[in-house]
């Protein structure tokens, strides 16, 4: 206990403080402070979260009441515990940037670090490093460029993520399901099989665009975020990252156009140049143009849209390449087609001796115009061919390489890739491809067993037994579309 005085001159005992300091009695006994108040520190940190998440609703709260409001200031959401809570959930195996800097090497005197950080940021002397660009192998056999950001560039954009989409949330439009919060493929996918089923489509336009992070205009970008931004200290800093380059092979490029794929903060900028450039103009060309139906679903830069007649998507195609030229854009010309799709397609596609209805792919499924056995219209949805391809070559190649761990490992390496893929393409009406997947995998399996020459050689008789304890068995985890679609909305607008 010890004195306070209060304003009149009176004197009121108090209790000492409990802010992290040690208790008077542990002070005096010269002890180490009990084992219970051991959570005082982390109380304060949560006490901290909770305030940081309340200012930022009050952000999203902001924003979502007045749609033109721009925001004057926002950097001092950007905190150390919010740098701190960004540091945590990054893979502790991940590849380092330009600087070397690796998790474990930054976990070490973590708090420094990050209060050094903190201050670089605010006081406006935090400099972005160019990225590292590594090149991954895509299914069709070209090399993809990613960009590896420096490990202090996560944390800052991480956490400019979370503050701009706070903002950005409350505007992007319900078809946009690219990297946003609490929406991923499987929602994407279930709107689009909804809207096929429900809507009067006939035709699809499957549309992509032409080396979309790579040709984003940095201008155009900058303009877009000073609509709802007025915080020059972030608009700057988006600008350090967008005009750091990268290092490939010891040379430094500078880049005046392009998001490093790969850069934490890339998802949201993509998102936001793309609801001014399309998806606004596109709502915008629906209501005022199109008298039959129109849906549209769109997955970052890789969108799909339903019309109920083909004079309207041609009008909306040949508007779309002239829309995208005014911002530097393309469509990929062997990646968008229009063509005949939905429920009376192939029925029309017949009365004109035409050919059957065309198909396309989306987010790693074919999708099929089928009937069932009452000979009503379905949609069937496959796992793209090549993309199955991939994965099994990918898994023999690494059973190769985990040949001489003991078959139990092995058992429990499969079993959760399988599991894994399981989880994402095991759909109604594809149980035909993940079982053909499964028995792929257990072919591959026993290839790999027989080359470790082993004295009794691997039979197939053995091979399924063993299968059969690691490899799980084929099972539709995924439910109708349209019943996770209605789930999901809950009563809101209907597919649109």
């Amino acid at each position: 206990m010890h004195d306070e005085q209060r304003s009149d001159g009176s004197v009121v005992p108090t209790k000492a403080s409990n802010d992290g300091a040690r208790a008077p009695e542990e002070t005096a006994e010269g002890r180490d402070p009990a084992k219970e108040n051991t959570r005082e520190q982390n109380a304060a940190r949560a006490q901290n979260r909770i305030a940081a998440q309340r200012a930022l609703d009050r952000v999203r709260e902001a924003a979502k009441k007045d749609k033109k409001v721009k925001f004057t200031s926002l950097l001092h959401h950007v905190t150390v515990d919010r740098l701190r809570e960004a540091f945590w959930p990054l893979k502790r195996r991940a590849a380092p940037g330009v600087d070397g800097v690796t998790w474990d090497a930054y976990a070490v005197d973590l708090e420094a670090r990050l209060q050094d950080l903190h201050a670089r940021v605010h006081r406006g002397t935090y400099r972005a490093k160019p990225s590292r660009r590594v090149y991954i192998l895509k299914s069709d056999g070209r090399e993809r460029p990613l960009g590896v950001a420096a490990l202090e560039d996560k944390l800052v954009q991480k956490a400019i993520s979370e503050v701009l989409g706070a903002i950005y949330e409350t505007d992007f439009l319900g078809f946009s399901y690219g990297f946003r919060p609490g929406r991923g493929q499987h929602d994407a996918l279930d709107a689009l099989a909804t809207g096929i089923l429900r809507k009067k489509v006939n035709w699809v336009l499957d549309a992509d665009i032409r080396g979309f992070f790579d040709t984003i205009d940095h201008g155009w970008l900058v303009k877009f975020i000073e609509h709802r931004v007025a915080d020059k200290r972030v608009v700057r800093l988006v600008q350090k990252w967008l005009q750091a380059g990268v290092l490939e092979e010891g040379k430094r490029f500078e880049t005046d156009v392009g998001t490093p794929q790969g850069a934490t903060i890339s998802p949201l900028l993509a998102n936001v140049f793309l609801h001014y450039v399309f998806d606004l103009w596109a709502e915008r060309w629906r209501r005022r143009n199109a008298r039959g139906d129109v849906i549209l679903v769109r997955y970052a830069d890789d969108f799909v849209l339903g019309f109920q007649h083909e004079t309207e998507a041609r009008r909306f195609l040949l508007a779309l390449q002239e829309r995208l030229r005014s911002f530097g854009l393309a469509l990929h010309e062997d990646k968008t087609r229009l063509l005949r799709f939905g429920r009376y397609a192939r029925e029309r596609s017949a009365a004109r001796g035409l050919a059957k209805s065309g198909t396309f792919d989306f987010l790693g499924f074919t999708h099929v115009c089928g009937t069932s056995r009452e000979g009503k219209f379905v949609l069937l949805r496959h796992t793209v061919k090549k993309r199955m391809r991939a994965t099994l070559k990918a898994i023999r190649q690494a059973l190769l390489r985990r040949r001489h761990l003991a078959v139990a490992e092995q058992g429990r390496w499969l079993a959760a890739v399988v599991r894994g893929y399981f989880a994402y393409f095991a759909v109604p009406s594809n149980g035909r491809r993940v079982s053909s997947f499964r028995y792929e995998v257990t072919r591959a399996w026993l290839r790999a067993l027989r080359r470790r020459g082993q004295r009794g050689r691997m039979t197939w008789a053995r091979m399924t037994r063993l299968a059969s304890r690691w490899i799980p068995l084929p099972r539709i985890s995924h439910p109708h579309p349209e019943v996770r679609f209605d789930a999901r909305i809950q009563g809101r607008s209907r597919v649109r």
